[in-house]
């Protein structure tokens, strides 16, 4: 059953533009379209979530997402947005990459269903690696001009950047060797339409122009808008970087965290895109939102959505939980339950000090711990005014002047967390 696509993503905000015809071709039967993902990283990032998005509604919407691993294109570089050459990567590293993306992807879309439209992933060095240089330029590069080429932003904006030194040539045939992708494609699995960025539409253009000139065919090409912060900052960056998908660069916990730190008005839009919700109950979620906006449902329902998503629904309450902890109300047991990574991603830039292991098994009185032991109080005759005023707490736990800190304090063995108030905190480290 064909859906309408084209209609899907313009109330979610994410249609950029489409060739003339595209909505009309893709109701009439099940079509196989295609997006590109840049192999040069072992995980994708969320910058990458609008193609993934993109993709994913093509195939709930009854047709057939291909997946493209540039290994031949990563081994080049995209000129598009860029003001400098990429590092050029061997095949073995490409390979280890292309399979953890498939394995990302497969969170998104439907790779081992028997049904005509389940995704495929191609890697365009499989048939790139063989074509002679002579080869590629006689049989594809005399049907496109220089001057087409030259017609194209990404390489107008490359050659006249006054911070670069120009646009190599291996760069500059880029367009060509994205084209004769969607050529190859097109012959091979009837692949008839390309989506991308917005930033893309000047590739995505010369491979309909190849298809046409060489396949005797008609391409189309869809774009979608690139995402921008509402403060001017950079979508998919924070301090620390980008933020990854894999787990490994960018802990469930953090990741929760970027999106529960959206502002109202890019929440608003994330909703629509970055989540499979209906209409309907996101009109309800922003109005709701709008309504009682300090409650943050919004961004709380965005990040629980999209964390689940890209991990596990075990690793979203995990999150939840941890940043309970900071945010919210929690018991000891709370704490102990956080894992070693999950426990320092949420107390980063707390700080610490070494605590002795001989000690800990004795027992360290709570004033020791508060001041020579730490430091964390400048001296005993605080630590116990701050006692004395309730303030103090282990583990998320009041105590009194008589607590003793023993290693059933300990966090995964080795960490006990020290508090003054609601929000001054500081971590003990047990070493061996």
């Amino acid at each position: 059953m064909i859906s309408n696509f084209i209609e899907e993503l313009q109330w979610r905000g994410m249609l950029h533009d489409a060739m003339p015809g595209t909505e009309e071709y893709l109701l009439e039967e099940m079509r196989a379209a295609y997006v590109g993902f840049d192999p040069t990283a072992d995980s994708l990032h969320i910058g990458n979530l609008v193609p993934i998005m993109l993709l994913a509604h093509y195939q709930r919407a009854g047709h057939k997402p291909v997946a493209l691993v540039g290994g031949a294109t990563g081994m080049i570089g995209d000129p598009s947005g860029k003001s400098a050459e990429r590092n050029l990567l061997d095949e073995k590293t490409l390979r280890y990459n292309q399979e953890a993306i498939k394995k990302q992807l497969g969170r998104f879309l439907d790779f081992e269903s028997k049904t005509a439209n389940a995704a495929v992933l191609v890697n365009n060095y499989d048939w790139m690696k063989d074509f002679s240089f002579l080869d590629f330029i006689r049989d594809v590069g005399k049907h496109i001009t220089v001057n087409y080429m030259m017609a194209k932003d990404s390489v107008k904006n490359r050659i006249s950047s006054e911070s670069t030194d120009g646009m190599s040539f291996t760069e500059f045939t880029y367009q060509l060797v994205q084209g004769y992708d969607f050529l190859h494609l097109y012959k091979n699995l009837d692949c008839t339409l390309q989506m991308g960025g917005s930033d893309q539409w000047g590739n995505i253009t010369t491979g309909t122009e190849l298809i046409r000139r060489i396949g005797g065919g008609k391409g189309y090409a869809l774009t979608c808008s690139l995402i921008t912060k509402s403060d001017g900052s950079k979508f998919g960056k924070s301090e620390g970087g980008n933020v990854w998908l894999d787990a490994k660069r960018t802990s469930p916990y953090k990741f929760y965290q970027y999106w529960l730190n959206s502002s109202d008005e890019d929440a608003e839009k994330y909703i629509r895109i970055f989540t499979f919700l209906k209409k309907e109950e996101i009109e309800v979620l922003i109005k709701e939102h709008q309504e009682a906006p300090h409650a943050r449902n919004l961004q709380k329902k965005l990040a629980e959505e999209i964390t689940a998503m890209v991990h596990s629904t075990e690793d979203l309450e995990n999150a939840v939980k941890a940043s309970a902890i900071l945010f919210g109300k929690s018991t000891s047991t709370d704490l102990k339950s956080l894992d070693e990574a999950t426990f320092l991603d949420v107390f980063e830039g707390v700080p610490q000090a070494q605590l002795s292991k001989d000690k800990i098994e004795d027992g360290i009185d709570i004033i020791a711990a508060l001041a020579e032991e730490t430091n964390f109080l400048k001296s005993n005759g605080e630590a116990r005014r701050a006692l004395k005023e309730n303030s103090i707490s282990v583990n998320k736990e009041k105590v009194t002047d008589s607590y003793q800190i023993t290693k059933d304090d300990l966090i995964n063995g080795k960490f006990v967390l020290l508090q003054r108030g609601k929000k001054n905190y500081f971590v003990g480290v047990v070493q061996d």
